[in-house]
């Protein structure tokens, strides 16, 4: 399967993250990424690259309504009525009418979540965005969410890689209808090192990273971004769909997860969840 449906939407379970990617690197390398196949685009407020990625969609000749695209409202703007200005400005820069999926960053503490996820909505209800998330969201915060104040949310976009376990997460998504995203993937480049993942990608002539990213999509209601900017590497995170592993596989790379596994903690970060 190479798309989850959710809403009448779908989504790509591959999609080309561009965060760090700036100026006309980001430019190329989103260039490269709709010509080897992506269709899912991945970008946020912070990362300062909408207007590069607006570009290229407004150039690639390639229908709207054949791109998902994702961004994420900052911190910073979750406010009363900053949080819509800095919609408008995101679909400014994006040259689009609409997103198909937006996103709360990270957790803010400083303004009522019901406010946040009101002002969330109510992007959806102006038909500016097709579909509602969160971000860095532990399954507290997602119950709340959901059940304390009724919002129907499509997605949470966590850190997710074979090193990190998000039990908690996956499970409180597939029980309410949500998929989740996987941001750093690849473990930065760690899973290159690992002799699990070596020893199956010599099985199939494939490279670490394409048997971490198979071991993501391949599980029920998970897509991944990985950012690449060169364009052999955009190539290869794309070309894993010629292959499918074992549950034995499978479970061997899930055994990988470990206590200290998370390489994103900031000082804002929520609490985590705590792998059952």
């Amino acid at each position: 399967m190479d798309h989850i449906t959710i809403a009448n939407s779908r989504v790509p379970v591959l999609g080309f993250g561009t965060w760090k990617l700036f100026g006309p690197e980001c430019i190329k390398a989103t260039e490269l990424a709709l010509i080897a196949g992506y269709r899912h685009i991945d970008t946020a407020q912070i990362y300062e690259n909408e207007a590069e990625i607006g570009m290229v969609l407004r150039h690639s000749g390639i229908a709207r309504d054949e791109i998902f695209l994702t961004t994420k409202i900052w911190m910073d703007n979750v406010g009363r009525g900053k949080f819509q200005r800095s919609v408008d400005e995101s679909l400014k820069r994006l040259q689009t009418d609409y997103v198909d999926l937006l996103l709360l960053h990270w957790p803010v503490d400083d303004v009522p979540l019901r406010q946040q996820l009101e002002d969330l909505q109510a992007v959806q209800q102006a038909c500016r965005a097709r579909l509602i998330g969160v971000s860095n969201y532990p399954v507290a915060l997602m119950r709340a969410a959901c059940k304390d104040y009724g919002i129907t949310l499509a997605n949470n976009q966590v850190e997710y890689h074979p090193f990190l376990s998000q039990k908690p997460v996956l499970d409180y998504a597939r029980a309410h209808g949500m998929f989740v995203t996987a941001y750093s993937p690849l473990a930065r480049g760690k899973v290159a090192d690992h002799p699990v993942l070596q020893q199956i990608a010599r099985r199939y002539g494939k490279n670490e990273g394409q048997i971490a990213l198979r071991w993501l999509i391949q599980q029920e209601g998970v897509a991944a971004i990985p950012k690449a900017a060169r364009a052999d590497h955009i190539r290869d995170n794309i070309d894993i769909f010629d292959f499918a592993l074992t549950a034995e596989e499978m479970n061997a790379i899930m055994g990988l997860a470990r206590p200290d596994g998370r390489l994103i903690n900031p000082d804002w970060a929520p609490q985590w969840d705590k792998a059952a």
